[in-house]
């Protein structure tokens, strides 16, 4: 479990924390031991994928779940991409993955309160900006036009 106060999607295991051969073999640590259980190398690769493109994402813009998995590949995996993020490894500028509420507006969609917050201020660093009910105009800060 995290510490109260540490955000539970930043962690440095990339969803490899039980399988230390799988992580050493891509590069990444397994230092949180957290991590939901992955021995498939097509997985790794779909999150690899899924990386890149989040990397590629400049600062004060964002991009949906559902765009960065159809830009990997994979149309309709935007529950794959979720799940990926959760334990992504540090320098991910993870922040920036916002869920799309339609098609002219996204919101910060992390359940966690702590979460949900350190994304919000990490993006309103960055400068993007929020309406007075937590929305993000794609119009204005999405990464790909809508």
């Amino acid at each position: 479990m995290h510490t109260p106060g540490e955000s539970r999607y930043r962690r440095g295991a990339c969803g490899l924390g039980r399988n230390s051969q799988l992580s050493a073999a891509a590069g990444w640590s397994s230092g949180s031991g957290l991590g939901y259980r992955c021995g498939m190398v097509e997985s790794l690769e779909q999150n690899a994928r899924f990386y890149d493109v989040i990397q590629a994402v400049p600062a004060g813009r964002v991009v949906t779940y559902g765009q960065v998995a159809e830009l990997a590949g994979m149309p309709r995996g935007h529950r794959q991409v979720a799940r990926a993020l959760r334990f992504c490894g540090p320098g991910l500028p993870w922040q920036r993955v916002v869920g799309k509420l339609n098609p002219r507006w996204a919101k910060v969609s992390i359940g966690d309160p702590d979460g949900a917050a350190e994304q919000r201020a990490l993006l309103e660093a960055e400068g993007v900006e929020f309406d007075e009910s937590g929305k993000i105009s794609l119009r204005r800060f999405g990464w790909l036009p809508v």
